[in-house]
Formats: C-alpha cells, sequence, structure tokens
C-alpha cells in the first residue's frame, strides 16, 4: 500500500462514513485496537501505560487504546489535555465511556499539571501520543499542548504515537514548533508521505501500518490499496 497525503487518509475516512455507512466510532475503535494490540504484544509481563490524549480524535483513539490494554492486563492512566466542553464528538463519547468503566482519567481544561504528569510518566513503561493527529498544519504554540509534549520527550520513556508524531506534519515531516519523538508510531490505513522526509524517522521511530476496517474497494478507489 503506497503511503497518502493528509487530505487522501482524511477523504478515507470521510468516505468511509459517508458513502459506506460506517460509524466514526467503529473507525476509532479499530483504530485503537490495532494499537493496544500492537503494544501489548510488547508488554508480555503487564505494565503500565500513561496516554496523553488531546481533545480530538487522534485523543479519542488514545481512549478506545486506554480500554484493550487494560483488557489485556495492563495498566492504564490517560490524562486528556483540553476542555472536555470542547472535546470532539467521538472523544466525548470515548471519555464518557472511560468514566462508566472506572479507568483512571482526568481532563485538564486549565493547562497541564505538570507535576502530576512527570510523576505519572515516571512510572510508565510505556507512553501513548494521542495529543495531536494528521490534521495539524501550523506550528505548536507554547501552552498546554507545547508542555505536554515537552514533559513527554522529558520523561525518557518509550513512547508510541498514534497515526502521527504529534508536531510532525504529517505531508512534509517537518517538525511544527515542538514535536514528540517516538520509539513506534503505529498509524492507520498507509503510511504517511511526510515519513519519508528527511529527519522524520527521528521522531516516528518504527512505523507500523493498523487498518481500520475500511473496505478494499475504498482503498483501491483512492489507490492506495
Amino acid at each position: 500500500m503506497r503511503a497518502l497525503s493528509r487530505d487522501e487518509v482524511r477523504s478515507v475516512d470521510r468516505r468511509a462514513v459517508e458513502e459506506y455507512g460506517m460509524p466514526s466510532l467503529v473507525l476509532m475503535e479499530n483504530a485503537g485496537r490495532g494499537a493496544a494490540e500492537w503494544l501489548a504484544g510488547r508488554m508480555a509481563g503487564g505494565g503500565k501505560v500513561v496516554i496523553v490524549a488531546g481533545q480530538g480524535n487522534n485523543g479519542g483513539d488514545g481512549g478506545a487504546v486506554a480500554r484493550h490494554l487494560e483488557l489485556r492486563g495492563i495498566t492504564v492512566a490517560i490524562r486528556w489535555v483540553g476542555d472536555l466542553s470542547r472535546f470532539s464528538v467521538d472523544a466525548a463519547a470515548q471519555y464518557a465511556i472511560l468514566e462508566q468503566a472506572d479507568v483512571d482519567q482526568q481532563a485538564w481544561a486549565d493547562g497541564v499539571d505538570g507535576e502530576e504528569l512527570k510523576r505519572l510518566l515516571a512510572g510508565a513503561d510505556w507512553v501513548v501520543d494521542g495529543l495531536l493527529g494528521t490534521g495539524l498544519t501550523r506550528p505548536v504554540e507554547p501552552g498546554p499542548i507545547w508542555d505536554a509534549i515537552g514533559a513527554i520527550n522529558a520523561s525518557g520513556r518509550p513512547v508510541l504515537a498514534l497515526d502521527v508524531p504529534s508536531g510532525l506534519d504529517a505531508d512534509t515531516g517537518d517538525v511544527l514548533g515542538v514535536s514528540v519523538k517516538a520509539a513506534a508510531t503505529v498509524t492507520f490505513v498507509a503510511e504517511k508521505i511526510g515519513f519519508a522526509g528527511p529527519g522524520a524517522s527521528d521522531y516516528t521511530g518504527e512505523v507500523v501500518v493498523a487498518g481500520i476496517g475500511v473496505p478494499l474497494r475504498l482503498l483501491r478507489e483512492v489507490g492506495a490499496g
């Protein structure tokens, strides 16, 4: 499967929902399951994972990862960087499910709690980056997301990025202000064309493609299958 641009992969998502009738939460569930399966395969003895999630759908993917890791006997904590009232519809649904499931989570509406995040990251075997996805086109500015990325990079823990490392341009591979440095990236549908950019591999680490269940016909229609 060839690498896709930002617009192409977003078109796949949109058409899967609008033309093929796939609920967006199903796509998110499949993405989260795929990433969780990859990570659980590297944590056969159990352990703890800290997920740092944004208020968009990349964060929602992180919410799905949390549940699937917990089902595999892995201790999970998720911290959302954002105001719950501004979550995407699907991210808010993941948050509500985790509340009912009594998973360790908090939403930081007023900025990152730096001391708590530092403590959580220090005790993690892996960190999952679900802050920003492929939609990022402008530099990350100083603020909560910037702070969270800095804490993740300073933790020294291995990081799994969801779809694209937060802060990396999916089309060019350029760092937009600041970017998570991941040990591995589980990217959805197909690799992103920016992953081939100069120096991008320093941020993506190992790249693994996880399907999200879209039909092969759709992938062929966009020239990916």
